[in-house]
This record gives structure tokens, sequence and C-alpha cells, in this order.
């Protein structure tokens, strides 16, 4: 390789030595890697793994800048600690909700962001937005005028929650330039800091998401990780139930209702994904996975990290068969 140069797709630097390597492009002229062109031209996903390590150094070094940073969560995947980007960064930061569109149009913006602001984080504003609905991003993009710091503007957050999606956006919106980052449903797409040029006011910083190693993404194949995440607005499937009763989740998750008066279950997952009513005494499926129990009181989520919720109204237990790996836990009811 004779020159440094990195792909504009994911940031990494370009090298045509060695294939089998990040980066690699059959021709260092190229703006993309193999990777990515393969990517954007043909659909073909390869998963490159890399530690959250790398990552959050990348993000202590935005934190010794004074820079604003947009911080990015997917509205329907919130976090259990919403907060812990505070320990890497103390800059100024915006919170932005992407993926409003996915949730239940009777939402009202004003009870998730005081959901939200009550816990905690020391945000300038919490913005939601919808990236593929061109949602409030003029907003957004009057926002950042008021509060950057520099003609520098970060943005960060977990892998798959739509940065890139932003910025190609706002390419589009507030910039002539025709480059456009790579894009696709598996985590780590982007692998290294990307610095876009959208005006002579403007430069954003993608930045490589840190994995949620707690998440679903990381345990199913590339197939049913498209199943799993929503591209339209959200139908919720209410069952009202007894013990003895349960609900599958596709064939990823299992919940039965054991103890409790007559209650009622509200499912917030992809539309995707088939969802049913079975008698608990009598049906298997699943019960070979990993069991969780909860005490429910009144007006509590089961989250299930990168799938979705199960709103429960009244008190009651539960017990809940998924993987090992993937993280759940309950909070006060979202909706």
């Amino acid at each position: 390789m004779t020159r440094k140069k990195i792909c504009k797709g994911c940031g990494v630097r370009l090298q045509d030595q060695n294939i089998l390597q990040e980066g690699y492009t059959t021709d260092i002229k190229n703006d993309l890697c193999q990777r990515c062109f393969r990517m954007k031209n043909y659909g073909e996903y390869q998963v490159v793994t890399k530690s959250n390590e790398e990552y959050e150094a990348i993000l202590k070094s935005i934190g010794r800048t004074k820079d604003l940073v947009l911080f990015m969560v997917d509205v329907t995947n919130l976090d259990q600690d919403i907060t812990y980007i505070r320990k890497y960064i103390s800059n100024p930061m915006l919170l932005i909700l992407n993926k409003w569109d996915i949730l239940p149009r009777s939402v009202k913006e004003e009870k998730i962001i005081s959901y939200i602001t009550a816990c905690g984080g020391d945000f300038l504003e919490i913005i939601p937005i919808s990236c593929k609905n061109n949602y409030q991003i003029d907003l957004l993009y009057n926002k950042i005028k008021k509060y950057k710091k520099s003609n520098r503007v970060y943005v960060v957050g977990h892998t798959n929650v739509g940065k890139s999606s932003l910025i190609n956006q706002m390419i589009h919106s507030y910039s002539t330039s025709d480059q456009e980052l790579t894009i696709s449903p598996l985590p780590s797409t982007t692998l290294n800091k990307l610095e876009i040029v959208l005006n002579d006011e403007l430069t954003l910083i993608d930045t490589p998401g840190l994995v949620d190693r707690g998440s679903f993404s990381n345990y199913i194949t590339a197939s049913d990780l498209k199943q799993i995440q929503s591209k339209k607005e959200m139908r919720p499937r209410t069952f009202q139930m007894k013990p003895g009763q349960g609900i599958l989740i596709g064939n990823l998750v299992r919940m039965d209702y054991i103890e409790g008066e007559k209650n009622s279950f509200t499912v917030y997952v992809s539309n995707n994904l088939k969802v049913k009513r079975i008698n608990a005494y009598r049906q298997e499926a699943l019960k070979d996975l990993f069991e969780k129990s909860y005490d429910l009181k009144f007006y509590e989520d089961i989250v299930i990290d990168g799938l979705g919720w199960i709103k429960v109204v009244g008190r009651g237990k539960v017990a809940l068969y998924l993987p090992k790996e993937v993280s759940s836990y309950t909070r006060k009811n979202l909706i």
C-alpha cells in the first residue's frame, strides 16, 4: 500500500495486501473496502468482531474534547441504564431517540421524554427523530447549530441505533457531498471514526458503536436478525391470561405466567415475529432455554434486550425462557 487512505463507508484503513484482514480492496484507488462494496451492491453482510476496549478508547478520546456529542439510542430498545455513556464522555450532549416511527402512533412524546429525563444523564435536550421518515431532522440540525462548540460534532451510541443512517440523511439534506456511509442490520458496520464535512459550518464524526453484549442481535443468524428488527410501526398484541398460560415470541422467547390474578400482557416486538398464547402445562417449546423468574409489581415491563418488551398491568410471577447470554430486566411501564 502506497499511502494511507480510509474507506468512506466504514472508516477502516484501506489496504490491498491481505484479503483476510479488514480494509481489503482490490485497488487502493477505490473509496470503499471490499466488505462495504459488497454490502452496498449485493447485500452480502460480513461480520467483523472487534473488542469493546477499542471502541471505549475512541469514546474516551472524544471525552478529552469540549465538542458537542449526539448520543443516539434506539427508543424501542432503551438501555437499562442510559447514563452509561457518562463513564466515557462528559461533553455537552444531546440525547437522540431514533426510530420514533416504530412506536405506536398513540404514544406521546412528552411522556417518553419525561420518563427518560427521570433516568438522569445530564442531557442538554432530548430529541425524538426518525431517520427513515426524516422526522424532526431539521429540528435536530438547528439544535446542533445552537449547541455546538466548534464545527466538529461527534455521533456516538451502541451498534445499530442508526448513527450512520442519521449522517446519510444529513448529507442528503444539508450537503452537496455524494458520500454515503455503509449501513446494515449487523452489529459493528462502522469500524473506525469517520469525518464527514457537511458544509462550512459542520463536520460530523461517525464512530463505531459499542457492542451491547446482552443483545439478541449477537446470538442469532443474519436472517433472524432481519426478522427481529422492526421496520414499521409496532402492532401491540395483548393477551388476557391466568396462571398456567404463556406466550411464545417466534422461536426465540417463551414467557409462562406462574402466579397471580388474571392479568394483561401486551407484547411489543417486530411485526415479523409471530406471537401466540399457549397452555404452559402442555406446551414444552423453548423450555430448554435459560430460565429467569420475575416477581412483577403493578405496571411493569419485562424488557428483552434487542427484541422488545412485554407490558404487564397487574402483579404476578412469570418465568422467562431465553438464551442465557441475552439480558432482560424489568422497569416501570414505558407506554
